[in-house]
């Protein structure tokens, strides 16, 4: 089936990209692009896309203020948030004003295929970096508000053997780390589709619909070290 999309973003040779890389995708279409978010209500009760991707900094409506106002009309809406921000406080409140998706527009371009075929399937999808820095801030969190999970700072790492393989835990470790899917083949010499498939397979092992959840449970097991 057909996933189709459409592009907010104010840069126009950005968005060119954007769509450039998504057209190569044969199950992927861009349906219509705009280049601000007071756009965005009109576009998708036009045109009913399965995406939308959203840039965060537009000059008359931002991306976070077009996605509440998104949700509130079509609260079934799937929104990704393109930004330069990889600080907490903006993804934070990207996703509880309804985005499914953070996206770093350093992004490369299997990152952001990626993310599209996560968010169109229902999931959710953070650039790894912003993973990182969320479970970083997590942590922190954790120990600052002498949380019963403070333990996990002080845990003995104990690798989910019973659960996964050698090579998933390896996996998996390098997605708390922000490895993206390239990072970790180039840490452990394998291919990005080797990458893929064990990723696929941690999440179905370990009943989690995204990598970031994938994370968040393996913190809270002491499964990885936050370093």
């Amino acid at each position: 089936m057909t996933t189709k999309i459409v592009i907010i973003d104010d840069h126009q040779l950005f968005r060119e990209g954007v769509k450039r890389i998504l057209d190569f995708e044969p199950t992927f279409e861009v349906v219509a692009e705009g280049d601000d978010g007071s756009e965005a209500v009109a576009l998708v009760e036009q045109y009913q896309p399965d995406v939308i991707i959203m840039d965060i900094n537009m000059p008359n409506r931002n991306g976070v203020e077009a996605t509440a106002e998104l949700i509130e009309e079509y609260p079934d809406s799937k929104v990704i948030i393109l930004s330069i921000h990889d600080d907490e406080n903006y993804v934070t409140h990207a996703l509880k004003t309804g985005a499914t998706g953070y996206l770093l527009k350093e992004m490369d371009a299997d990152a952001l295929v990626e993310a599209v075929k996560v968010v169109a399937d229902g999931g959710s999808y953070l650039h790894p970096r912003v993973t990182h820095n969320l479970v970083k801030e997590y942590r922190r969190l954790s120990a600052d508000e002498g949380s019963t999970d403070k333990y996990i700072s002080q845990v003995e790492i104990r690798r989910p053997l019973h659960l996964l393989t050698r090579r998933e835990c390896e996996v998996l470790q390098l997605l708390a780390d922000g490895k993206s899917n390239r990072g970790i083949g180039e840490a452990l010499f394998i291919s990005e589709k080797t990458v893929k498939n064990h990723v696929s397979n941690i999440l179905q092992k370990m009943n989690v619909n995204d990598r970031t959840q994938a994370v968040v449970v393996a913190i809270k097991n002491g499964w990885v070290e936050v370093r």
